[in-house]
């Protein structure tokens, strides 16, 4: 498109200004006649309409070359070179997509409330409760749960109140710390919907959720150390893969698929075992499956489980355990092409995964030759498997690494503190908890794990309220790109 520029412009003003000088001009003149009056005032018109039709014109070129600007942006620019060209990439949003399932998981509230009477029923189906006032922790405890899931939990929320102190309102809430989801939908939902007097179901915090659940999925105590199996906490650890990530290209990565884990933990797992290279070297399905037998790590001090040194193949199976597995966040961050078998569970964070994009996507009944055709196309299409490579570990290295996760905990602590319809107080039998309380009484690694993720005050800000609202959500990438087309 053609811009006018900006000298023409300006000689079309001044022609058009004369001719509007001039007809005004003849009729100030008691002597002029109608005939030069209209030939005056025709020609001033003339003028007038010239200009304005240019313009127009120039503002119509002038977006048009906009909109054209913007959709070359999205094209790849030539080269002559032999490097891979890497396909353009709207800028990442501020606020990670997956915030928005904050809404979701409490819209069974939205109308109705939070009261008192709510989590005291709930409380039969919880670990602990946690009560917050005016930024000082109380705890009253249930029922202890597996390991050090509860003590890791309570403490990732202690460093939110450090993190930002006198930003986290008043709360009242109640959580459970294993695994199978517990508010089914089914037990709360009326036979007959013009009745909605069963619809109240215990709000209560949860690792994972399903589609017939309504638990509130909140960040699992791994995201601040496992100690039980000597997984760091996920300041350390998520920096310790990306360096890991350096030593060894994609490319010249083992070419298969590859998961290492227990194998007693779901049937699904039992099969995968199914899929390594037979014995007699009669078949080979691109896969190197290996159990994990964590009684003898331990016993030996984890030799074979820093999950930093193993990254060292191109692709990484993703599968269930009993329910969910923390194990994904790890798997995704290697910068292997991560090959994800169908979940039925989900965290706070993988509903903002996108297949093909961030994954190869595997079905739950699949076979080894499955998993090998998956592998074998990415392995005869290397730039678009090392892509879907390098997009799982940047979704992971920038929308999820620890910031990120307070940034959740706050934003949806928040929101539930909005729908409480009670004032919060300090339980009978709950005790005052701190950071410190709660390091000076461990030992070992549970309380090195603390040390190692314990925050200092105001270290980065929370996103604002208008960023969590969606001003920053990742559609308007994908809106600007249809738009350009």
């Amino acid at each position: 498109m053609i811009r006018v520029p900006d000298e023409v412009l300006a000689a079309m003003f001044a022609f058009c200004f004369t001719g509007w000088c001039v007809a005004w001009r003849v009729a100030k003149r008691g002597n002029a006649t109608p005939s030069a009056f209209s030939v005056a005032t025709m020609a001033s018109q003339l003028t007038g309409v010239i200009f304005l039709t240019v313009l127009i014109v120039a503002s119509v070129n002038n977006y048009h070359q906009n909109r054209a600007d913007q959709f070359i942006a999205y094209i790849p620019a030539k080269s002559n070179s032999s490097e891979t060209i890497r396909p353009y990439h709207p800028p990442a949003p501020i606020c990670p997509d997956y915030f928005r399932w904050i809404h979701e998981d409490l819209w069974p509230w939205k109308n109705i409330g939070i009261t008192e009477d709510m989590i005291e029923k709930g409380k039969n189906r919880a670990n602990f409760r946690l009560v917050v006032l005016n930024g000082t922790a109380y705890v009253e405890s249930y029922r202890k749960s597996f390991q050090t899931r509860d003590k890791f939990t309570i403490w990732g929320i202690l460093q939110l109140l450090q993190k930002f102190p006198d930003r986290i309102p008043d709360l009242d809430l109640i959580f459970y710390c294993h695994d199978f989801p517990q508010i089914k939908v089914i037990d709360y939902v009326s036979r007959n919907l013009s009745n909605l007097s069963s619809w109240i179901p215990p709000p209560i915090f949860g690792y994972n959720s399903d589609e017939d659940s309504l638990d509130i999925v909140f960040p699992d105590w791994s995201f601040w150390g496992w100690a039980e199996i000597n997984i760091k906490p996920w300041n350390i650890l998520l920096n310790e893969l990306v360096q890991g990530n350096k030593k060894t290209s994609w490319y010249k990565r083992e070419p298969y698929a590859y998961w290492k884990g227990n194998t007693r933990m779901s049937p699904v797992r039992s099969y995968l075992m199914k899929c390594n290279p037979a014995a007699d070297g009669s078949a080979d399905w691109n896969v190197r499956v290996f159990d994990q037998d964590w009684i003898r790590e331990i016993e030996k001090d984890f030799p074979q489980s820093n999950l930093a040194d193993q990254c060292n193949y191109r692709y990484k199976i993703y599968v269930e355990g009993v329910s969910w597995s923390v194990s994904k966040k790890y798997i995704l961050a290697c910068d292997s092409s991560a090959l994800l078998i169908h979940s039925k569970y989900h965290d706070f964070f993988s509903r903002g995964l996108i297949p093909m994009q961030h994954y190869y996507p595997v079905k739950e009944d699949f076979t080894c030759d499955s998993i090998n055709s998956t592998v074998s196309f990415g392995n005869s299409h290397q730039q678009e498997a090392r892509e879907i490579g390098r997009e799982g570990s940047s979704f992971v290295e920038k929308e999820l690494n620890i910031d990120r996760v307070y940034d959740y905990m706050f934003h949806l602590l928040n929101e539930y503190s909005k729908l409480l319809r009670f004032k919060p107080k300090v339980p009978e039998k709950a005790v005052e908890i701190s950071s410190d309380s709660m390091a000076n009484n461990e030992t070992g690694l549970v309380k090195k794990f603390m040390m190692d993720s314990k925050l200092l005050a105001n270290q980065l800000e929370p996103l604002t309220e208008q960023q969590f609202l969606g001003i920053c959500n990742r559609q308007q990438s994908s809106q600007q790109a249809e738009d350009a087309l």
